[in-house]
């Protein structure tokens, strides 16, 4: 048997490993790089479970790790931003940090967790 052989129909070269041909896959130089977060990790496990066709579809097009690096990347921009504008609204300022800083890191805090659950809402969780 031939250790390697090439499929026209496939376009993909297999290599023999014991008693079978395995595909010979590799990740794209671009993928390799891609950090994923804690909310493209979420949103990784969200796809696998409720999204499998979306997930299948980027893992087989090599698009995954970089659809995850985005998610997180937005999913981290958009908790910044909407923490400050609900510390903008609610007067949470430098002067109460000063102030009172046990209020102040309460506040935030409460920021924090409501702009966690939105963008899980909005984005993650999609």
């Amino acid at each position: 048997m031939e250790k390697r052989i090439y499929s026209e129909q496939t376009g993909i070269s297999y290599t023999l490993h014991g008693d079978y041909y395995l595909p010979d896959l590799t990740l794209l130089d671009d993928e390799k790089g891609a950090e994923i977060g804690v909310y493209g990790q979420s949103h990784l496990r969200y796809i696998k479970q409720h999204r499998k066709a979306l997930y299948l579809n980027l893992l087989t097009t090599g698009k995954l790790n970089g659809y995850l690096a985005e998610i997180d990347k937005q999913a981290e921009e958009m908790l910044l931003r909407l923490v400050k504008q609900m510390a903008d609204r609610e007067g949470v300022t430098e002067q109460l940090k000063a102030d009172n800083q046990m209020e102040w890191v309460a506040q935030m805090n409460s920021f924090r967790q409501r702009a966690t659950e939105i963008v899980n809402k909005e984005l993650i969780h999609r």
